[in-house]
């Protein structure tokens, strides 16, 4: 990534000769290919967060879709994150990430508004909106997908955590803002011209992102002839396997979305049922994770380089998915059930954000640049492939043991992440981020041989009492 500290320019060359430490980089905020990512991220998520509920009312309220019809709309959606986010992650890591997400959200923008276009001609039918959720959820995994590799290649290794703390932040003001706006859009204009301004969030992110003016390196092996794709996805496969500390992360995402699917699923039966909430109770217990989700953000910017990003883990997540042992005790009647609710929902989106900033940039640290596709789309894969099985289980635990326990016992299965935290080299990561192995651009090249080992972990913070990072904003 070139820049003014670049071993190539003669500033740095004379600096070097001279002994001196090179300039540190600018500030996150005061860097304008930041912002413009920053800008172009959350306009794309507001958009992909919104669209979810635009599509299902436009089923609904113009070709009068009954239940069965809005499943499948939300199935073929939902679709394309489990079957091609390997894919994704292995074509990825062959292109500029810029590229990719720009040449998604323009994909995205003109899908929305040819369906918005035919919409109002009257010519949209179901077939026209199955194929429309099919394109988007496939562009979604593409922009996503290179999003997450697309920070390594643009700030400095310090500025990591911070970067994803913005990024991760405004995903989360998306998530509680995107299907509110989706909703509002729908009620307030109507579902042709509201699929429109779902194009038009897609349309800012693709002017923002494509403004980036900083050169971003060809990953490594572009130049050649490239390998299979099933072969690149073996080595991105074999290449988390083989690392201790992405493979740590693989087992404890697969074990937190396991857990959380089967806890979900009781936990979204109990609260009406047994406790006998009505559906606007259900709604806020659930949405008070977000204002927690954006708690969770700011924090990850400072805790993880004061108590180590291995202390940070652990405890967030420890506290974050323990909050729900305090569901399955609590009585309906009593006037304490729902501020109770309330502050496990809080708690849940401030530690499990606090856990999604840090583990990505230990993630992206650890992960040399030409693998940093397929490690995302792998680790993803591994998660989201467990949900469906979760989901089951919960189903069948509340169906045999009854709500109470099934719950009980699915959030105590929540723990299951935090344990394989603390067992693994993730609880003793210190205030450094850990480096790549030795040779990244070695590891990721395609006939590249097994992982080299990994740089010793910083274990012990570095002794700097009273200063503070001088690359940090």
């Amino acid at each position: 990534m070139p820049s003014a500290s670049s071993p190539s320019s003669p500033s740095s060359a004379s600096s070097a000769g001279s002994g001196s430490a090179p300039p540190a980089p600018p500030g996150l905020w005061r860097d304008a290919d930041f912002r413009r990512l920053w800008c172009g991220q959350t306009a794309s998520q507001l958009g992909e967060h919104a669209t979810p509920v635009i599509l299902p009312l436009l089923a609904v309220l113009t070709l009068d879709a009954d239940a069965g019809r809005l499943g499948v709309l939300r199935a073929v959606g939902q679709a394309p994150v489990l079957l091609l986010s390997l894919f994704v992650g292995a074509w990825v890591d062959r292109w500029r990430t810029r590229t990719t997400m720009v040449l998604s959200d323009l994909g995205r923008a003109l899908a929305l508004g040819a369906v918005a276009v035919a919409c109002l001609v009257g010519g949209l039918g179901m077939p026209g909106l199955l194929a429309l959720a099919v394109t988007v959820g496939v562009l979604s995994v593409f922009f996503d997908v290179a999003y997450q590799a697309s920070l390594v290649r643009l700030v400095e290794r310090e500025q990591l955590v911070r970067g994803n703390s913005a990024l991760e932040g405004s995903r989360s003001a998306a998530q509680i803002g995107g299907p509110a706006l989706g909703g509002a859009l729908v009620s307030l204009l109507s579902a042709p011209v509201a699929a429109a301004s779902g194009a038009l969030f897609f349309a800012l992110s693709f002017l923002s992102i494509r403004r980036i003016r900083r050169d971003e390196p060809t990953p490594a092996g572009r130049e050649e002839k490239p390998a299979r794709v099933g072969r690149r996805i073996h080595e991105g496969l074999r290449f988390v396997v083989r690392d201790t500390l992405l493979r740590s992360v693989c087992l404890a995402s697969a074990a937190f979305q396991f857990s959380f699917a089967a806890m979900m699923t009781v936990y979204l039966l109990f609260l009406p049922r047994e406790l006998h909430l009505s559906g606007t109770v259900v709604g806020l217990a659930l949405a008070a994770t977000g204002p927690g989700a954006l708690l969770g953000s700011l924090l990850a910017a400072r805790l993880p380089s004061r108590f180590g990003h291995g202390t940070v883990l652990v405890g967030a997540a420890a506290l974050g998915d323990g909050a729900f042992l305090l569901v399955a005790p609590l009585d309906g009647a009593r006037a304490a059930t729902v501020p109770v609710l309330l502050g496990v929902g809080f708690l849940f989106g401030c530690g499990g954000q606090l856990v999604n900033v840090t583990v990505m940039a230990v993630r992206q640290a650890a992960t040399p640049d030409g693998m940093q596709g397929r490690v995302a789309a792998t680790i993803t894969c591994a998660g989201m492939g467990l949900t469906p099985l979760g989901s089951l289980t919960g189903g069948f635990l509340a169906g045999e043991w009854g709500l109470r326990t099934g719950l009980l016992v699915t959030s105590a299965g929540m723990l299951l992440s935090p344990a394989v935290m603390t067992l693994s080299p993730l609880a003793r990561l210190g205030r450094r981020l850990p480096a790549p192995p030795d040779g990244p651009r070695a590891a990721a090249h395609h006939d590249a041989p097994a992982t080299p080992p990994r740089r010793p972990l910083d274990t012990h913070p570095p002794h700097r009492p009273g200063r503070t990072n001088p690359r940090e904003p």
